[in-house]
């Protein structure tokens, strides 16, 4: 995907970044720009204080001096902004293509993106449905048989595979779990695939975020659109 576009949707983003607010910072490729943007603002005298959704994005952040906290430290967050791997026209999104979905704040506000679409469909951009789970041993076992079930039950299209490393280990994420990886094409009933995953015993999250962003700002290569809810 241009790169171009990302960060002109960052760029977008940042302009509704105020002094003084408390921001996280979201993980990815759309959201490096919005980190690299809202630091050379830092580097300027912009006050704000930040909590990263991976350890990724908080040495991003270091660098340029953004100051950083944590959830346990602030009561709340002003807004989030992040990149999304899918979006549909209710700003419900797929996350998690890069395994970091457990981290990213539940109160976002705002997202930056490059593409939409009409409805959700894991697969369709080469992403998935990430699950994380936690603890080992995981694979073979009783959660990918579950998971499979769920995802039969909604119509899932494709399987599911362990996410694995360039050198064909197992991924950990930040939080020390495990990623399946499902395959699974139109998503016709988001709100009832969420609940009947995180049902399972052992389901740590997936990459469903619904009902949590209120504005994003799709680059095109006409221009950046506003999507509001």
């Amino acid at each position: 995907m241009n790169d171009d576009l990302k960060r002109r949707a960052a760029a977008m983003a940042l302009t509704e970044v105020r002094p003084g607010m408390r921001l996280g910072l979201g993980t990815g490729s759309t959201a490096r720009h919005f980190v690299d943007l809202l630091g050379a603002k830092v580097a300027r005298g912009f006050d704000c204080i930040c909590v990263p959704t991976s350890e990724v994005t908080a040495r991003q952040a270091e660098s340029p001096g953004i100051p950083l906290s944590n959830l346990e430290t602030l009561d709340r967050l002003d807004i989030t902004v992040d990149g999304a791997d899918e979006i549909d026209p209710a700003l419900n999104l797929i996350k998690g293509a890069g395994a970091l979905l457990l981290r990213k704040d539940r109160r976002c506000r705002f997202r930056c993106h490059d593409r939409d679409c009409r409805w959700l469909q894991a697969g369709r951009h080469a992403r998935q449905v990430p699950a994380a789970h936690r603890g080992q041993p995981l694979w073979p076992g009783r959660h990918p048989r579950a998971i499979a079930e769920v995802n039969a039950a909604h119509g899932a299209q494709g399987g599911l595979k362990l996410r694995q490393t360039k050198d064909g280990e197992s991924y950990v994420t930040d939080g020390g779990h495990l990623i399946l990886d499902a395959f699974f094409g139109r998503i016709s009933q988001p709100e009832a695939l969420s609940r009947d995953l995180l049902d399972i015993a052992g389901v740590v999250q997936h990459g469903l975020f619904l009902q949590m962003c209120k504005k994003a700002y799709v680059a095109m290569p006409d221009g950046v659109r506003t999507i509001r809810v």
